[in-house]
């Protein structure tokens, strides 16, 4: 097993639990209480679960990619890895860029989330009123609970990716209890009847849901970005990786199944977090603050994820110069990319000021990043295999070609799905304002880290 190098490098302390944890815990997240609702009013109960079914069927297939390409090349940032060398620095910055966009977009939705549910525990959180976004009154106080969390998330990444996956281990456990208990309440106490209608707008409304389902699980490249902190043997790597996309899929589908027993669509009514009122109807208040616990503890692993990946993205692109060399830089005592750290903290505290319309925003733009970053992890798949045969492959996937092909395609048809046309296609002005913005922003910095390559060169 290779060993760090406590001068330059990461340090390895990710054992097989913790790397399980910090993917299983990146997917989950808080969405499955507050989203629950929206996916069976699309697409209808059994609609909800074949999207999730299908689109989790695609992602184990865009997995088997990373989880090759995660044990052949096991360094930080991924899908910068494998992209710069397949395809090239240019090609590279743009689909690392792409899916730090999906990760900053749930680090942000994280930091809407929390002061959400935190209103659902608190009555009265609302208070001092600053302005309205698409209908939602946004006040001062639940804009600083939110604040406050991703000051709190960004400061526990800093102190050390140790220190993180104690709590994602920790956390984990509670939201898998939880879960089971609703799942197995709902089984014995649920009414089938209350699953109609089975289907709502037919392809229409899975499409609204599956456009979902990228963002939904995304956070199984998590493993890929801290692989240079995973002490495991390589092929596990990969092993892990997987495991994850499938625990992943029979958690939402559950979900969905749980709730689709215990309430029926007219009775979901005006509630943030219906799976915490379908709950309520197992174990009475208890069982509601329960899965408010539960949806809480998910929005801290979530958090807590996609700092870890989309601050070890930065940085490896910032080692490769593609990104200014400040967010190169690792803490002289923790180890941690301290400043890519703080870009993500920075960013992240603009999404409460939006109010919870923000969410949905961020899982349709965000969703769209992290899409292409699929599509080009799956390119980069197909090249190295061609130009490098003989890269030691300790988790080879069967009939790679195929599989390296469907992964492309399927990437592909899932970006269509966000462009005008399509049912599901990102709102203007709001979603492509995101992506804008994104864009906008990585040009900036890819220009002046090429000023700083060339004053380099120049010396």
């Amino acid at each position: 097993m290779l060993k760090s190098n406590p001068q330059t490098s990461f340090l390895r302390v990710l054992g097989r639990r913790d790397a399980l944890a910090l993917a299983f815990g990146a997917m989950i997240g808080w969405s499955w209480v507050v989203l629950s609702a929206t996916w069976i009013q699309s697409a209808g109960t059994l609609g909800a679960i074949i999207a999730f079914l299908f689109g989790g069927s695609i992602m184990i297939v865009i997995g088997l990619t990373y989880a090759e390409l995660a044990s052949a090349l096991p360094f930080a940032g991924g899908e910068h890895v494998y992209s710069e060398r397949a395809l090239g620095s240019g090609a590279s910055f743009i689909c690392t860029w792409s899916i730090i966009l999906g990760y900053v977009s749930v680090v942000t939705f994280e930091a809407v989330a929390l002061p959400t549910v935190l209103d659902s525990l608190i009555p009265g959180l609302n208070k001092f009123y600053l302005w309205t976004v698409a209908g939602w009154d946004v006040y001062l106080t639940w804009v600083l609970v939110g604040v406050a969390g991703a000051v709190l998330m960004t400061l526990v990444n800093i102190r050390g990716v140790r220190m993180a996956a104690v709590v994602q281990s920790t956390v984990v456990g509670v939201i898998l209890l939880v879960g089971a208990l609703f799942v197995l309440g709902s089984l014995t106490g649920g009414d089938t009847e209350n699953f109609r209608p089975l289907f709502q707008d037919g392809i229409s409304g899975i499409t609204l849901v599956l456009v979902m389902v990228p963002f939904m699980f995304v956070g199984f490249d998590t493993i890929p970005q801290a692989a240079e902190e995973i002490d495991l043997p390589f092929r596990d790597i990969g092993s892990i990786l997987m495991l994850s996309v499938f625990m992943a899929i029979a958690w939402y589908s559950l979900i969905v199944v749980g709730v689709g027993l215990m309430l029926n669509v007219d009775q979901f009514g005006d509630s943030d977090v219906i799976a915490a009122e379908a709950n309520s109807l197992i174990y009475g208040e208890f069982g509601r603050l329960a899965m408010l616990g539960a949806g809480l503890a998910g929005i801290i692993t979530s958090w807590n994820a996609f700092i870890v990946g989309g601050s070890r993205a930065i940085y490896a692109l910032a080692r490769a110069d593609l990104l200014p060399s400040i967010f190169g830089e690792l803490h002289s005592r923790y180890r941690t990319p301290k400043n890519a750290i703080l870009l993500i903290g920075a960013v992240s505290v603009l999404g409460p000021l939006f109010g919870r319309p923000v969410l949905i925003w961020l899982v349709d733009a965000g969703g769209l990043g992290i899409v292409i970053a699929y599509g080009m992890v799956a390119w980069s798949f197909l090249v190295l295999r061609r130009k490098e045969p003989d890269l030691p492959r300790p988790y080879r996937v069967k009939f790679g070609r195929t599989v390296g092909v469907l992964a492309l395609i399927l990437s592909v048809g899932l970006g269509f799905l966000y462009l005008p046309g399509s049912p599901s296609a990102l709102i203007w002005p709001q979603e492509w304002a995101i992506l804008i913005g994104w864009s906008v922003l990585g040009a900036i910095l890819f220009l002046l880290s090429r000023k700083n390559r060339t004053i380099k060169n120049i010396n």
